[in-house]
């Protein structure tokens, strides 16, 4: 966490850009391999640091996925947040998936899916610290989907009958079925499919292109 406390200036880059950098990189190296398959020796070539380094920035292994983790969740949440504040519910629920989409389908040796739900659901089984931490980043995601189809529904859009809370779970539960299918090597049309059919489920379908026209 960055202070307005002065220090004395150093040589060479900050250590806070070096570490965001570094921290990218691991994330990275993560989302590839997963926990158990990344060695240190992974992690010290992706983030361009000797091991003692590593370990003075990030603490163990362990320690190094869990910051990958977080930075990875606060990424996603703004991205989704920002595709949630479209004009309409429906495009709304199109918008959220869609650029999580781009992300399920990178990966320089294929499809790499979501950090969270392609690697550290493994890891949940045996880690309660890692089992918690995605716990609550589910949650984070269900609370604001949850709280764009509340909005909807207190405005009057065309919403499907039910607790807010039920019906964004439907619509997160989607979400991370996208990343394994991402996984799994489906198409991205597939999967943009997969999502309006959802939107529609929730919102209705979009109004077509034609419905306004009249018949001649």
């Amino acid at each position: 966490m960055r202070t307005s406390t002065k220090v004395a200036p150093r040589r060479g880059r900050p250590p806070s850009y070096d570490r965001e950098v570094a921290l990218r990189a691991i994330r990275d190296v993560f989302w590839e391999r997963g926990f158990s398959a990344t060695s240190l020796d992974d992690i010290a070539a992706a983030a361009d640091m000797n091991r003692p380094s590593l370990y003075g920035a990030f603490g163990d292994k362990r320690e190094m996925y869990l910051e990958a983790l977080r930075l990875f969740s606060a990424e996603s949440g703004r991205e989704i947040r920002l595709a949630l504040e479209a004009p309409t519910l429906h495009a709304a629920l199109v918008a959220f998936p869609a650029g999580m989409i781009d992300a399920y389908l990178s990966g320089e040796a294929g499809p790499r899916g979501c950090l969270v739900i392609c690697t550290a659901i493994t890891e949940a089984t045996v880690d309660a610290t890692i089992r918690s931490a995605v716990g609550e980043m589910l949650a984070a995601i269900d609370a604001v989907v949850a709280a764009r189809i509340a909005r909807a529904q207190a405005e009057g859009e065309r919403c499907a009958a039910g607790e807010p809370k039920a019906l964004a779970r439907v619509a997160t539960s989607v979400l991370h079925s996208l990343a394994v299918r991402a996984r799994a090597g489906a198409r991205r049309s597939e999967l943009v499919a997969i999502a309006r059919a959802t939107a529609d489920l929730i919102a209705g379908p979009a109004p077509s292109r034609t419905s306004g026209r009249r018949k001649g």
